[in-house]
């Protein structure tokens, strides 16, 4: 459809996962996509669309300011990078046992990096007074997990900053866009740590993790990848400060209590 026909975006964690499925979705409805990432094989991401890749660690303000000044304008900034906190070794993440050190690790790249990103972008599109910025949350973002107590601590911390972002813009007669999506349960390597690895093992808690959700399945990154070209294009041009949640019915009731 090529809505994004003429616009500069930039994704952030877009190497694998969501964040490279809405940088295969931006270049297909037309855009030139800067694929970022702190893992290299984001390179192959962006040759395979037409893009361009750089390096970018979303915790590091001297990595944002490098990044932006090989970009200059910018249209769409798409805020997805982001971590669980069990990516490596296993450790507590519950309230009463992680440890400060994991804490502000897991803050570090999801809030951190979403404040500088998007203080970044709103530098960037201040000369045209427009663009779209978009923070990818999490369902976690909106109610508490008990056994990811970071996560969903950064995630909600995104939820109130991308509404303190489109009033800040908006007050400063700015159509710079700011909106949150909240994935729930989609199949991206993010969940791999938790599946297990025997086919058992990972049937079982596949289907343990979609028992509370209405569809009975997980979402797929294409599916994000959809919200976030509306919420990029000039379809969303009324919309800002909001929230958009793709997680299969789950918030819909109150019977679903998260694990």
């Amino acid at each position: 459809m090529h809505r994004l026909e003429g616009k500069t975006a930039l994704v952030t964690g877009a190497a694998r996962g969501i964040g490279a499925a809405i940088a295969r979705r931006f270049a297909a409805e037309g855009a030139l996509v800067w694929v970022t990432d702190i893992d290299p094989a984001g390179a192959a991401v962006a040759e395979a669309i037409g893009g361009r890749f750089a390096l970018l660690d979303v915790r590091e303000e001297a990595a944002w300011d490098r990044v932006m000044a090989a970009v200059g304008a910018l249209d769409i900034l798409v805020n997805n990078a982001g971590i669980t906190g069990f990516e490596g070794s296993p450790t507590p993440h519950d309230p009463e046992h992680a440890s400060l050190a994991d804490w502000r690790h897991v803050h570090a790249v999801n809030l951190d990096g979403c404040f500088l990103g998007c203080r970044a972008a709103i530098r960037a599109m201040r000369p045209k007074g427009s663009g779209s910025i978009i923070n990818i949350s999490s369902r976690s973002g909106i109610v508490g997990i008990p056994a990811a107590a970071a996560y969903a601590s950064s995630k909600a911390a995104m939820r109130n900053h991308t509404k303190s972002v489109a009033l800040w813009c908006a007050q400063n007669g700015l159509t710079i866009r700011c909106n949150s999506i909240h994935p729930a349960a989609i199949l991206t390597p993010m969940w791999e740590p938790m599946l297990g690895t025997s086919p058992a093992e990972r049937e079982a808690a596949m289907q343990a993790f979609v028992a509370d959700t209405p569809l009975r399945r997980f979402g797929t990154p294409d599916e994000v990848a959809a919200m976030a070209a509306y919420l990029a294009s000039d379809e969303s041009a009324y919309v800002t400060g909001s929230e958009f949640h793709i997680d299969g019915g789950i918030l819909a009731g109150s019977a679903a209590s998260p694990a």
